[in-house]
């Protein structure tokens, strides 16, 4: 673009958001600075090593991912990395654990066959995800909570069966207030994650994991001049008559223009030049974490990939990712995820990683007749206190925008998704939304090197 080029810019964030937003940049002509808090690239999309004594390390996704044949923003991106074409499709399953029996619930069918759902629930179950699949237009629904919207189509015995511990299991008691665009956009996902026949899930990754996404992602980057400051969480973020000076440790880099892609709550800790509103704004905003541990196993413990509990157990959901990825990424072991999704001031988060592995692994032991504990080759803990936010009702109209009161500061954030389900998908595509809003406004400035100072 002829208006804006040359001029300097820095990403606060080296997640998968912030990577598009800095590759965007740099690439219309901005000289770019990425400044990331950890020592490596990725966000909740980073990988990590899973040690296991005598043998390879297993290394793959810190959390949970999967690529959907409609995730056209990610596939784009992929294409970009000259990836695209690498990425491995295979069919999955969905189970779910109820009154101690593990049950799958992958089709139609399957939900026929439930039995703890009277003929009549069951029907009302399959009008209500046919009606979520079809809905284009989440405005209206994001006005009325999740429990009318389902309780009108599923019937209040259903809700209280199927749904409440669904929703409970993902938001805690804040599923009370959450809206119903939320539940639509999760039906929305799993719809779009049948094969065109619609019978079966169908789910994608790259060899390697992220691993592989980042590597390319990071040397996209410096081929297009992005300077990274990784290791260098930003202090402070404040106007000066040169521009905008943002601190990190012991550097300092004076830009034109800002864009800020942490949570809500570190955004405002960070940019002390907001109104008191804006301030107001961003830490009215309450996320849901996420304490998810990786488990390495000898052997696969059930057929399916994602398997919801109905019963009590100390994690939300059993994710076996080695029923999707290729023995041979694994060393031919077992992966699986155990994700408990808790309130960012939840006690778990403190918690010892002793005590949460054998509360873990005991609730394995009375789930799955396969597990045995001999099995276990590693487990590592993952903590992250802010993950999504909670989608109240008219969520839309309490986000914040990307421009600021502040001039050259601006907010990206996954607060800014409406009503998703906070999939890499929908991040990448708040960064192209975002870098194209960021680069109409640009305006020519005189060019010259960034200010630093060591």
């Amino acid at each position: 673009m002829p208006t804006g080029e040359g001029e300097r810019w820095a990403v606060v964030g080296g997640g998968m958001l912030g990577i598009t937003l800095a590759l965007r940049l740099a690439e219309s002509g901005r000289r770019v600075v990425l400044f990331e808090a950890s020592d490596r690239l990725g966000g909740l999309a980073e990988p990590w090593r899973l040690p296991i004594p005598g043998e390879a390390d297993v290394v793959w996704d810190r959390h949970y991912h999967v690529t959907l044949s409609t995730d056209a923003a990610l596939l784009a991106l992929l294409d970009e990395l000259g990836l695209r074409a690498d990425v491995r499709w295979a069919p999955t399953r969905t189970g779910m654990v109820a009154d101690g029996r593990l049950l799958p619930v992958s089709g139609v069918r399957d939900f026929l066959k439930l039995p703890h759902l009277s003929p009549v629930a069951k029907a009302r179950l399959g009008a209500t995800l046919l009606a979520g699949s079809r809905i284009k237009d989440w405005h209206k629904l994001e006005n009325m909570t999740a429990e009318a919207w389902l309780t009108t189509w599923s019937g209040a015995s259903t809700f209280r069966a199927f749904w409440i511990p669904l929703l409970r299991a993902k938001l805690g008691d804040a599923w009370h207030e959450t809206n119903a665009a939320f539940v639509w956009a999760t039906i929305q996902r799993l719809a779009s994650a049948r094969s065109t026949g619609g019978l079966q899930e169908r789910f994608g990754y790259v060899p390697g994991g992220y691993a592989t996404v980042l590597e390319r992602a990071t040397s996209k980057l410096a081929e297009c001049g992005v300077d990274l400051v990784l290791g260098a969480p930003v202090r402070e973020i404040h106007p000066t008559s040169a521009g905008l000076e943002v601190r990190s440790g012991e550097r300092s880099e004076t830009v034109d223009g800002v864009a800020v892609t942490t949570d809500a709550h570190v955004a405002a800790a960070m940019c002390g030049s907001l109104t008191p509103s804006e301030t107001e704004q961003l830490l009215a905003l309450r996320y849901q974490g996420v304490v998810c541990a990786s488990v390495v196993l000898a052997r696969p413990i059930g057929p399916y990939y994602l398997t919801y509990l109905f019963d009590d157990a100390p994690f939300t959901a059993v994710v076996e990712m080695s029923t999707l990825v290729a023995s041979s990424e694994l060393h031919g072991r077992s992966l699986v995820y155990l994700p408990k999704y808790v309130s960012e001031g939840d006690p778990m988060f403190d918690e010892d990683d002793a005590v949460i592995e054998e509360s873990f692994l005991a609730a394995l032991d009375g789930k799955y007749p396969a597990f045995d504990r001999s099995d276990v080759l590693a487990f590592r803990v993952s903590r992250a206190r802010r993950v999504f936010p909670i989608a109240t009702l008219g969520y839309s109209h309490h986000i914040p925008p990307f421009d600021t009161s502040t001039p050259g500061l601006h907010l990206v954030m996954s607060a800014q998704i409406c009503n998703g389900t906070l999939n890499v998908n929908e991040t990448i595509e708040l960064g192209e939304r975002a870098a194209r809003h960021l680069l109409a406004q640009s305006s020519p400035v005189p060019s010259g090197p960034p200010a630093v100072s060591p």
